[in-house]
């Protein structure tokens, strides 16, 4: 029957193309897509208050809409088409000399452009953790559409594409932990920053209103996350293989830690200690997971549990700031420290850098002087543009909705919908 199917004879025979590569490689894209929707979109609407759950998911699956198209248009080639040190250029624009017969490397350019297309849908989606509960809908619709072009695209050719600068220079950042987390981490706390506190915080309780819900989106994100970290081998390997072996290893490890923290500082572990344990695990192995091994994966587990959970309470205990639900002390903090742990536990066992376990042979303490120069310059960048785009949006829409808009909730005021009819 294949016989019968002209693209499948063209795909078998075209020179350089791995079947074993391609059919994991659209594994690991459903399943990045599936950490967003409906994993995100569940975790986080378990999170917010039951007048603001449609919000949530209702962002969450436009922002995978929106940045769909934003991709096919042209930020597919701002973040790899082929530019400088910055930017991609725009050979690839409009998806143009994307075709059947163009591979990346082993597998087609199509499937890798569709799973590069899962991160960028993520990111900004995760940015919305932040905002919950009080910003307009077309607000968020273009600050996003500003965000991905002039903050993730131009990172995600920075560190990922073979003449960005931080590639070059030799950062270790094997599935995001620069690109997604420390971006949508830093983006997250300008957000907090900026919009101001939700009505009544830090005073009002402010409770999750679905908790089965959160833990349903936990493990559909941690799911996931085999496509995000093990799918960054771009092959059906050892090295991907490892990556989900650590991945998986971090994720318990810090979800005990988080427990542990918990259950000594307040006397009982929660299940939402859980599950944020896990996906502070999942945040921090990112940047590392295809560099380190299991050992190395049990230590950043529990710097993950551990220090994330230290952050988070310190951010909203001490510093009173309402990063709704926790995005930048998790992704951000967990983010950075995993890119910084990238250059202490890599490991040369896994054969990767010619056996030396570090970029173009650099000691260690050279390979974490570039993995603190990727993070910083991440950050600052980051910072900065997020600030000025999200005036720039308070200037064309406002940013905030009024407050007895925020009181009634953002289901009926934004959507006219309510999350429940019982």
């Amino acid at each position: 029957m294949t016989l019968l199917i002209p693209g499948a004879v063209m795909a078998q025979d075209a020179p350089g193309l791995n079947g074993a590569d391609t059919a994991w490689m659209l594994t690991s894209t459903a399943l990045v897509l599936f950490m967003t929707l409906p994993g995100l979109a569940l975790f986080y609407g378990g999170l917010v208050r039951m007048k603001n759950v449609l919000s949530v998911l209702m962002q969450c699956l436009v922002i995978a809409c929106f940045v769909s198209i934003l991709w096919v248009l042209y930020a597919y080639t701002l973040a790899f088409g082929a530019g400088g040190d910055f930017v991609g250029g725009l050979s690839r624009l409009f998806m143009s000399g994307v075709t059947e017969d163009a591979l990346w490397g082993t597998i087609p350019e199509s499937v890798f452009a569709m799973f590069q297309l899962t991160f960028a849908i993520i990111t900004p989606a995760l940015v919305v953790g932040a905002f919950a509960e009080r910003m307009k809908f077309t607000s968020m619709l273009l600050f996003t559409a500003l965000w991905l072009t002039l903050v993730y695209a131009p990172i995600a050719h920075s560190v990922w594409a073979a003449d960005g600068w931080l590639f070059k220079k030799g950062l270790l950042d094997f599935a995001g932990g620069t690109v997604v987390h420390t971006t949508s981490g830093v983006a997250a706390l300008m957000c907090a920053l900026i919009l101001g506190p939700r009505n009544g915080f830090p005073g009002t309780p402010m409770a999750p209103h679905n908790m089965t819900m959160t833990v349903a989106g936990a493990g559909m994100l941690w799911v996931g996350w085999f496509g995000f970290n093990a799918g960054s081998a771009v092959a059906a390997n050892a090295n991907a293989g490892m990556a989900m072996l650590v991945t998986h290893t971090s994720a318990a490890v810090a979800a005990l830690a988080w427990m542990t923290c918990e259950w000594i500082r307040f006397g009982k572990p929660s299940v939402l200690g859980v599950a944020t344990g896990l996906v502070a695990g999942l945040a921090t192995i990112t940047p590392a997971s295809g560099y380190v091994g299991p050992g190395g994966a049990v230590v950043i587990g529990l710097f993950a549990g551990t220090v994330c959970f230290l952050a988070t309470n310190f951010m909203k205990r001490s510093l009173k700031v309402d990063d709704s639900l926790d995005v930048f002390p998790v992704h951000g903090v967990g983010g950075m420290m995993g890119t910084l742990l990238s250059g202490v536990f890599a490991s040369a066992s896994l054969g990767l850098f010619s056996g030396q376990g570090y970029a173009e042979g650099m000691a260690m303490g050279s390979q974490i002087g570039v993995q603190l120069i990727g993070v910083v310059a991440v950050a600052l960048y980051t910072a900065a543009v997020t600030a000025l785009l999200l005036k720039l949006v308070d200037a064309v829409f406002g940013l905030r909705v009024s407050n007895e808009e925020e009181t009634m909730g953002l289901d009926l005021v934004l959507h006219n919908e309510r999350g429940y009819n019982l």
